[in-house]
């Protein structure tokens, strides 16, 4: 942090992820594109189509990675992690940590060419906290004074979170005081502020471009107007989005790219066939039967990504599911049967093999204490199955050896490393708990939206990627009628440590009470941690400069192709 000196909340270790000198192609490095090693052009596959590249409601780490290089905060993240001047020349801190003035730069441009202002900025986060916006990150920017109060304030009063105060657009700690001067008071301090201004619902947006097109700025190459190193042309839907170089970016004589095409392609057999015929000079994921010869040749690479790949159920009471499966997912003896049944060390082993770390907690490995230590220091579960005592509560709940136990649908999205998962955990409850899984492929745009809505029937596939290097971020998203809250959970014991722990000032009490906050979560088990992540990677050797963040964004500023 650049203002660590004035916290002594959080210490961070995390991994330097420069991909471009370390990373050499899979397959024969001799494949190469027929554009690229002429031109200043990469592609690269983002595994799915995005839902949205509308920084205000993205949710997916696809739309996240468009996003983070085609816009710009006011702080900008380097290969570190580590917060740097973006849009944001300056900034000055009050002692309390609550006050925050950044002073802009005056030669930020739009890609129209029109000047970045702070107006922008206090447009695009009041935008994301309207009630009528719905956004799913709303509540990342409720650091924010009365800003929740604000997001809150057309729910009735029984949905309203206990002692937060109703607020106006007016009242929410952001203002702009001039152009080029934006003044924030934050609810507590926050000593990953300034990490947060790089996440992309902090992104500035242009109120006169929405208002004219509402509906599909977000989706049109002339209307996705943007202020970072890349501008969109166009955006094919299943296909392709095309940027190019922002000739009116501030920074643009540190952009090599004259071209950035992101590929939409979801199945790996098919990216895989595009990489080695040298259509796409990037690809993460290959085919899972090649990773462990990928990785041992170095044709591969493994990168830290702070992150959970999860199972969700759907405890949402206003879902309108089978109520025989609504009362099976309602039991909680039910839900960590199915968790204990499942072998996380043979998934990874025997399914994933690709390195991953099985999840004995929600909250991953990577995340340092006050205590010098990782915040993971518990595990709630053996990584192995235990099969005798997932039987037992399986049993304690009413369906002994599987009977009258109604069938579950699992969806995921396409993809055959999540197909592989699916039909592992389909076996292991079969074996081990004698009941019966139905699994369901989805586009990922389907996969968000019946997960966000809560509309699925039974158990959901989901992935959490760290948007800051802390608890919370794995943590927040799980309180009552939280926006990522995929499995409708809500304990409002859960939700008072929660907001105890973000208006701590106390590090060691605020872990302590980030850790109770893990053990109801794990108790209640509304969601089954599968393993943490990781990146496995194949870059092209004459892409060079690209480097990925532990948060699993892909940044391209410094990318150019060597000749």
């Amino acid at each position: 942090m650049l203002k660590s000196k004035k916290s002594k909340m959080l210490s961070i270790a995390i991994a330097t992820l420069v991909a471009g000198s370390l990373l050499s192609g899979c397959g024969s490095s001799s494949s190469s594109s027929t554009t690229s090693k002429s031109a200043q052009i990469i592609k690269y596959n983002l595994g799915a189509n995005p839902k949205t590249i509308d920084p205000g409601l993205n949710s997916s780490v696809e739309g996240a990675t468009v996003i983070a290089n085609a816009f710009e905060g006011l702080t900008d993240v380097d290969a570190n992690n580590k917060p740097h001047p973006g849009v944001a020349k300056s900034w000055t801190i009050s002692a309390d940590g609550k006050h925050y003035v950044f002073h802009l730069r005056k030669d930020a441009k739009w890609s129209d060419g029109k000047p970045v202002t702070a107006k922008d900025f206090e447009y695009a986060w009041k935008r994301a906290l309207a009630p009528e916006t719905a956004s799913d990150y709303a509540y990342q920017l409720y650091y924010l004074k009365n800003a929740q109060g604000y997001n809150e304030s057309s729910l009735p009063a029984d949905q309203k979170t206990p002692g937060v105060a109703a607020a106006t657009a007016d009242q929410v700690g952001v203002k702009a005081t001039d152009d080029y001067t934006l003044d924030v008071e934050l609810e507590n301090p926050t000593p990953y502020f300034l990490s947060l201004m790089a996440f992309q619902t902090y992104m500035p947006l242009r109120k006169d471009v929405i208002d004219a097109h509402p509906k599909d700025w977000a989706i049109n190459g002339p209307t996705y107007v943007s202020n970072g190193a890349f501008k969109m042309v166009d955006w094919k839907q299943k296909d392709k989005l095309e940027f190019v170089k922002n000739p009116n970016y501030w920074n643009k004589s540190a952009v090599k790219l004259d071209k950035l095409t992101y590929t939409v392609l979801d199945d790996e057999t098919s990216y895989m066939s595009a990489y080695q015929s040298g259509q796409v000079d990037i690809i993460d994921a290959p085919p899972t039967e090649q990773i462990p010869s990928l990785l041992k040749s170095g044709k591969a690479k493994s990168y830290v990504n702070i992150g959970t790949y999860y199972y969700s159920f759907n405890l949402d009471p206003t879902a309108k599911v089978d109520p025989a499966v609504a009362k099976a997912m309602d039991n909680v003896k039910v839900r960590q049967a199915i968790s204990l049944a499942i072998d996380r060390t043979s998934l990874v082993k025997n399914v994933t093999k690709a390195g991953q770390i099985p999840s004995t907690t929600f909250v991953p490995s990577g995340i340092i204490g006050p205590d010098g230590k990782d915040f993971k220091q518990k595990k709630y579960y053996s990584a192995t199955a235990d099969v005798k005592k997932a039987k037992q509560l399986l049993a304690d709940a009413g369906y002994a050896d599987g009977n009258n136990f109604p069938s579950i649908e699992l969806i995921y999205n396409n993809g055959e490393g999540h197909q592989s998962v699916a039909e592992a955990i389909q076996a292991m409850l079969k074996k081990n708990l004698n009941i019966n899984i139905t699994l369901r492929s989805v586009e990922r745009k389907v996969q968000l939206d019946e997960t966000s809505k809560h509309t699925y029937t039974g158990m959901a596939r989901n992935g959490w990627s760290a948007d800051y290097v802390d608890p919370m971020t794995f943590l927040d998203m799980w309180v009552t009628g939280g926006g990522n809250n995929t499995a409708g959970y809500s304990n409002k014991a859960y939700d008072k440590l929660i907001e105890e722990a973000k208006a701590e000032t106390n590090a060691t009490k605020r872990f302590k009470e980030m850790h109770d906050a893990e053990d109801i979560l794990m108790t209640d088990m509304p969601i089954i941690p599968l393993y943490e992540y990781n990146v496995i990677s194949c870059m092209k050797d004459y892409v060079k400069g690209v480097y990925r963040t532990p948060m699993d964004t892909v940044y391209f500023t410094n990318a150019y192709v060597q000749k």
